[in-house]
């Protein structure tokens, strides 16, 4: 597995250089630049893929065997989830769409499924307040667009 995590955390970094690259393709705001602006959040995500990768390629872990039990199949159903999350995040809207696979992935974990639910729902307004009134970036409403926060 140590030859898979290198060639995984190679990958990865590729994957974090176009994805900082992509980031400063992004056009200038009206008004002029910002300290925060539309790229902060996708640079984020590239430095802390980029350091996680070079973690990977330099201290990749021990053999282990693929889980391909319980654990294997809990591993498919969260990524189906955050594929299912990412196609309808713009219909559904964030809120809607977090409640949705935050509250799934919990209850995955085993948690009750009320209390995942509520965790999910709880998860998807503070980050969308947060993006909305703290970031000033607006984040997609979906179904709920007649809130219309502003």
């Amino acid at each position: 597995m140590t030859f898979n995590d290198r060639i995984f955390g190679i990958l990865m970094l590729v994957l974090a250089v176009a994805y900082g690259w992509g980031a400063t393709q992004f056009p200038e705001p009206f008004g002029g630049a910002e300290s925060i602006g539309p790229e902060t959040f996708p640079y984020l995500l590239a430095v802390v893929l980029g350091l996680s990768s070079l973690y990977l390629i330099v201290r990749p872990d021990p053999d282990n065997a693929w889980p391909w039990s319980r654990t294997g199949v809990e591993l498919v159903i969260a990524v189906a989830v955050l594929v299912l999350y990412a196609a309808l995040l713009q219909p559904l809207g964030f809120i809607l769409g977090t409640t949705l696979a935050v509250g799934t992935l919990c209850w995955r974990m085993g948690a009750a499924p009320v209390r995942a639910y509520v965790t999910g729902a709880a998860s998807g307004v503070v980050v969308f307040l947060l993006f909305n009134f703290a970031l000033d970036l607006a984040l997609p409403l979906g179904v709920l667009s007649f809130l219309e926060v502003s």
